[in-house]
């Protein structure tokens, strides 16, 4: 074994073989299955730590579940259907989408993504991701659109999708509209802005407002009709300023008396009020902002501008006209577009929507069947299903994507659809069937043009696993259980957690998995979420890896608390780095002394351990604790915790104290009988291969290299990531043993302090140590070890005394020392 952990050279070599072996394959780790949703990375270019964090943290589960008994299925995904793909490839490639059919971009974006997902895969393999990856999905891919599509039909079909003329949620950046669970909140600064109107009898009355670009769409004056001051403007009419038209002054409990100057005007569309006014009191629509982003021929004199330059251009207008009588500054809140972090507009499109409004109550009833990790988790999913106020929009007006595979006759407003068997397809490619409608035989036909909402694919990615896992079913005609887990991350609880139980239920009335395990951001020092854009070489995973072992990262990332944010941290990374060290030094250690060493062919299970010796019984004992707590810890997805059980146990009571209990008799072995020996190199044995199996979940590669080393050529098993627990961490329960070794560790642990504070070498001889104690059967259990405390402690002479001491006492006498410890 050599002197010391290489990872530069072992991890490529342990890469060579986990992946050549096969070892994390379902047929080398046969059992009950158990089934990971894993979220699939956006292929965009480049990896960040966040990602490493989160995806780590899923293999750690992963990686406990294949050691304690499962058939692990760990499908990796690459999702390529969205806009930072289609912005990626068009940079890359330097082409342009709509030069060229959908089919043959889709085409380019594939092989680009081929080589990303290449890339990911690589560094994913570095980082230890123990992921088959034989089974890898594309969400662009053809069998993944087929999935898609089918589903849309299927959905359409049962009365779950409808198409309507409607004002959504549009983002003039990115050129499509957006889904509720797309926007962000931001705080901006802003003016209100009084404006005066006049009535058509001419009062002057005055508005305020944060978007007077909005003026050319107003359609109706309104106030509370519990405000006094305006219930004589009742079915008045005002005109509005620069445009000279009239509209209706009307009354609605909506409009806040105390805001601004209690008059408000009703556009179409300035937010999400001015919608139901809109539909409540069936007001025309009127369109100010074109689907570029730009002013339309209504709004004249802005005509061609876009809304900052609008809203410039309308206030100088009203300064010249008069009619801005006011302007106060404020900050207010306002929607953006998650992904351009720009603000949004409400247009009137057709749209294609899945019902969710009606069907509320059935998603909280889906979110009370999951086990939520951790479990407060949950009221954010709560809450957001609660306070939802739009229907799903699926429809983008996007080129790259999957299509909608449905035909529109322009004479009978029917949708019409292509069989099942010849999904995937693209409408705009292909033809409808005869080319005459079925309803009336019209020949006017034209294809659905938009493509879907990623998410409404992303969704679907339970039943892209079980086509993985069942290539032969129809993922939408068999039943199937719930998926074991989904990973995530919170801030997608309201996207893809939960537009995931949307679509199970409506397919196969149940929940998508049984647990949810939600893991929190990376945060830079400056406490931000660290992305690609704010990463420096330095800090990207390939750079971590290049400075790093990836144990040691595997190491940071497990110290996240479950569903908390967490600094980066290279500290604790250097703290990962010594535990590799000590971890391959403790158990090299071990080697040295067990080379020649063959345990006894006896049956472990039906050993009792009772021939051990109290040290061996304890160190056991304490073992089999450490395993309970452990393992209960990942029953919860609590895997930091886990993990701090098993540091305490291997550096308090492995290496503060087992080593150093039993250094005496493997460097003096004629000091202690053959069976004593034998029992300390079985034990050893024992707890370094228990030790192995605790930390390979977190340190897959240096317990493989130590596996390797010492224990590989004696079992039948290539890598400590094929065995089980259930072979190795069997209970051992000696508590009286246990309880008379934490005496004699604590009088140990007194010895080498009252050391330290005479600041003298451990090794310096005590001519007598007297050990004190009032249960004199505990003194008669001690003298047992004789020995072995002297040889810890360094004392030529033990001497025993039944009494109370109150303190310990630690005296030189010449060239002597002495010392007095009670138990």
């Amino acid at each position: 074994m050599e002197k010391r952990f290489e990872h530069q050279l072992q991890e490529p070599e342990l890469q060579k073989k986990w992946e050549s072996q096969k070892t994390y394959s379902m047929a080398h780790n046969p059992g009950k299955i158990f089934s990971i949703d894993t979220p699939p990375p956006t292929v965009s270019g480049t990896l960040h730590i966040g990602h490493i964090f989160s995806y780590t943290q899923t293999d750690i589960i992963a990686r406990y579940k294949r050691m304690s008994g499962y058939s692990v299925f760990y499908p990796f995904g690459f999702d390529d259907n969205g806009l930072p793909t289609e912005r990626y490839v068009e940079k890359k490639r330097g082409v342009s989408g709509f030069g060229m059919s959908r089919s043959e971009f889709i085409k380019i974006c594939l092989e680009e993504s081929h080589i990303v997902e290449e890339q990911f895969k690589a560094l994913w393999q570095k980082i230890g991701i123990s992921a088959d990856w034989q089974n890898t999905y594309s969400t662009i891919s053809a069998e993944v659109r087929k999935i898609s599509q089918e589903s849309f039909i299927r959905l359409l079909e049962s009365g779950f999708i409808y198409r309507k003329n409607e004002p959504a949620l549009y983002c003039t950046t990115c050129f499509t509209s957006v889904a509720q669970a797309e926007l962000d909140d931001i705080e901006v600064n802003s003016f209100f802005n009084d404006i005066e109107f006049i009535t058509s009898n001419g009062q002057k009355i005055v508005i305020g407002t944060t978007r007077p670009e909005l003026l050319a769409s107003c359609v109706a004056i309104l106030y509370n009709p519990e405000d006094t001051r305006y219930q004589h403007l009742k079915d008045a009419k005002a005109i509005v300023p620069i445009y000279g038209f009239e509209v209706p002054i009307l009354a609605d409990d909506k409009v806040s008396i105390e805001k601004g100057t209690g008059l408000v005007m009703c556009c179409t569309f300035g937010d999400k009020t001015d919608i139901e006014w809109y539909k409540k009191f069936k007001f025309p629509f009127k369109q100010s902002v074109g689907l570029n982003g730009k002013w339309t021929e209504l709004t004249g004199p802005l005509h061609n501008l876009k809304v900052h330059d609008a809203r410039k251009k309308i206030l100088e207008l009203l300064k010249e006209s008069g009619n801005l009588v006011n302007q106060k500054p404020i900050t207010h809140s306002v929607n953006v577009h998650e992904r351009c972090k720009k603000e949004i507009e409400y247009i009137e499109l057709s749209q294609w929507f899945i019902k969710i409004l009606e069907h509320k109550q059935a998603f909280l009833d889906m979110g009370e069947k999951i086990n939520w990790y951790p479990a407060f988790m949950k009221s954010r999913y709560t809450n957001w299903v609660e306070n939802l106020s739009w229907d799903w929009c699926i429809s983008r007006q996007r080129f790259y994507g999957i299509p909608f595979p449905v035909w529109h006759c322009k004479d009978c407003n029917a949708f019409l659809l292509p069989e099942l068997k010849d999904l995937p397809m693209d409408p705009q490619e292909s033809k409808y069937k005869d080319g005459k409608c079925i309803k009336c035989s019209s020949a006017n036909i034209v294809p659905d043009t938009d493509v879907m909402d990623t998410w409404n694919t992303s969704s679907l990615t339970p039943q892209i696993c079980y086509s993985i896992l069942k290539p032969n079913e129809n993922v939408f005609e068999n039943v199937w259980a719930p998926m074991s887990m989904r990973p995530q991350a919170h801030d997608i609880i309201r996207t893809w957690a939960f537009d995931t139980i949307v679509k199970s239920w409506m397919h196969n009335n149940n929940i998508p998995w049984e647990n949810i395990v939600i893991s929190g951001h990376v945060l830079s020092t400056q406490k931000e979420k660290i992305s690609k854009s704010k990463e420096n070489e330095s800090m990207t995973p390939d750079g971590l890896l290049s400075r790093y072992p990836a144990d040691a990262i595997r190491y940071w990332t497990a110290s996240g608390t479950l569903g908390q944010d967490v600094s980066f941290s290279e500290d604790q990374i250097k703290i990962g780095m010594r535990l590799i060290t000590k971890l391959w030094n403790a158990l090299r250690f071990g080697f040295e002394h067990l080379q020649d060493f063959t345990p006894e062919e006896k049956d472990i299970q039906n050993f009792d351990g009772s021939g051990l010796g109290i040290y061996n019984q304890w160190i056991l004992h304490n073992a089999s604790v450490c395993f309970e707590k452990y393992q209960n810890y990942f029953e919860q997805n609590e895997f930091g915790l886990a993990l701090d059980t098993v540091e305490k146990f291997f550096w308090n009571d492995y290496c503060d104290n087992y080593l150093e209990i039993i250094k005496d008799q493997l460097f003096n072995p004629d000091k202690y009988t053959k069976e004593e020996v034998h029992a300390t190199k079985w034990t050893l044995v024992q707890v370094g291969l228990r030790l192995l199996q605790l930390y390979a979940p977190y340190l897959p590669y240096v317990t493989d290299a130590i596996f390797d080393a010492m224990y590989q050529r004696k079992t039948e098993y290539n890598s400590i990531h094929l065995t089980k627990f259930y072979q190795v961490q069997h209970a051992f329960g000696f508590e009286k043993s246990a309880y008379v070794m934490e005496k004699m560790v604590s009088l140990i642990s007194t010895v080498r302090r009252l050391k330290t504070e005479q600041k003298l070498s451990l090794k310096v001889e005590i001519d007598t140590l007297t050990i004190v104690s009032k249960d004199e059967n505990l003194i008669n259990k001690i003298k047992d070890y004789e020995q072995l405390i002297k040889g810890v402690t360094q004392s030529k002479n033990i001497k025993y005394e039944v009494a109370e001491l109150t303190s310990p006492m630690f005296e030189q006498t010449g060239e002597v020392w002495d010392a007095k410890v009670g138990l």
